[in-house]
């Protein structure tokens, strides 16, 4: 089973819980007091949103890699409500996705890369080993968790 066999939200949640389990992935102090983009109004609801984004980032690298922070802010923006005026499309907050990809960076999940005239990151050998291992831990707990049905 690879990450292209599993439903994306599912695989996030369970690369998510891994992630906050490692010490390599803190969240930053400055992160509790942060949007995620100028579109939105307020603060994120989960206090464990940067690992559901650094868990979303490195699912982004493995599936649309070489990609870079500007494509990635566009991936993450939204529609901002501007009051009277008709709305406008807001790109997502370069920050939080330029120190996701550098602490992925420092485990070695991705790497800085170019093919062609695309330049980006993209997964390493260790990165998918990562979220393989991830996936299988997550249905082997999900498979022996629920009772048989006849």
């Amino acid at each position: 089973m690879s990450l292209y066999d599993i439903n994306p939200s599912e695989l996030i949640n369970l690369v998510a819980t891994e992630l906050k389990k490692d010490d390599d992935f803190k969240m930053p102090q400055w992160a509790m007091f942060v949007k995620t983009g100028a579109g939105k109004e307020r603060l994120p609801v989960n206090p464990d949103w940067w690992y559901f984004r650094t868990a979303s980032v490195l699912r982004k690298c493995a599936v649309l890699g070489p990609i870079g922070v500007n494509k990635l802010r566009v991936k993450y923006g939204n529609r901002k409500n501007r009051g009277v005026k008709p709305a406008a499309f807001s790109k997502g907050s370069g920050k939080i996705i330029r120190v996701v990809l550098q602490q992925l960076e420092k485990k070695g999940f991705v790497k800085q890369t170019e093919k062609g005239v695309h330049k980006g990151r993209i997964l390493t050998p260790q990165g998918i080993k990562f979220i393989n291992q991830v996936i299988k831990n997550g249905r082997k707990q999900t498979t022996s968790g629920t009772p048989e049905t006849s």
